[in-house]
């Protein structure tokens, strides 16, 4: 008898699990389906202007998202939105009533003084120093210059791939934020060198002093959202979006 129910027992636990199988295999469980990844709503450049004074804004030669993969558009977005236009507006506000506010920026960044209490030498070269920054990149560019400028190159580094080298490791090994730039010396010869924060070679006060004729962005939010701590990789990253034609024509603009 207790063999039997023992039987009987097991036979309804095994129906019971049977049961609880096929309603599992049959019940419809209802699972939202993943939302498609939104799209980072991507503003225009064009809508951007700074306050009434004496410096405006440079018209961004290109959409933000025109220079992926190499600069996303979100990080361009914030920087030409955010940091050149609080730059262009403390300028104009560092200058209101001066005697500078009716000098081009060249001349005023060659009055800049270092420990500047004003703002006038940190935000006139944050101006001028993005202003150059974006001429100096196009999408579909890189490649080498030609031309005057490639005669140059080859004439004071002894060829191209020595002046990117050069250019690399100075950018590369530049210790916190500033630039790095190709420019004119006083001789007219072509030198590779950065400054720190804001500086440029216009300005009294710096290791090489010279024309400007191409600018990289060495500050952390130029390249963080893209590259993190890896700006050797936004560097090179640099060197397939340079505009070559517009630093060739900065060139010729410091010719005799």
């Amino acid at each position: 008898m207790k063999k039997t129910n023992f039987i009987l027992l097991c036979f309804s636990i095994i129906l019971v699990l049977q049961s609880c199988n096929n309603k599992k295999l049959t019940e419809v469980v209802e699972v939202p389906l993943p939302s498609a990844q939104e799209k980072i709503a991507i503003g225009n450049p064009d809508d951007i202007k700074a306050d009434i004074g004496a410096f405006e804004m440079i018209k961004l030669p290109y959409t933000y998202d025109a220079l992926a993969p190499n600069i996303d558009a979100r990080t361009l977005e914030m920087h030409y939105s955010k940091h050149y236009l609080t730059y262009t507006n403390n300028l104009n506000k560092a200058i209101v009533g001066t005697e500078l506010e009716k000098l081009p920026i060249e001349e005023i960044l060659a009055k800049s003084i270092a420990n500047d209490s004003t703002g006038v030498r940190n935000n006139a070269g944050g101006y001028y120093n993005h202003s150059l920054f974006w001429k100096c990149m196009s999408p579909k560019a890189g490649g080498e210059p030609k031309d005057t400028l490639a005669m140059a190159i080859l004439k004071d580094f002894g060829s191209f791939e020595n002046f990117k080298k050069q250019f690399k490791n100075t950018a590369t090994k530049h210790f916190g934020s500033g630039w790095a730039w190709l420019i004119v010396d006083k001789t007219g010869k072509l030198q590779v060198t950065s400054t720190t924060n804001q500086d440029n070679p216009l300005m009294p006060k710096v290791e090489v002093s010279g024309k400007p004729i191409l600018a990289l962005d060495l500050w952390e939010h130029a390249y963080y959202l893209d590259y993190q701590y890896r700006r050797k990789n936004y560097i090179d990253a640099f060197f397939n979006i340079i505009n070559w034609p517009e630093v060739e024509k900065n060139y010729e603009e410091t010719l005799p």
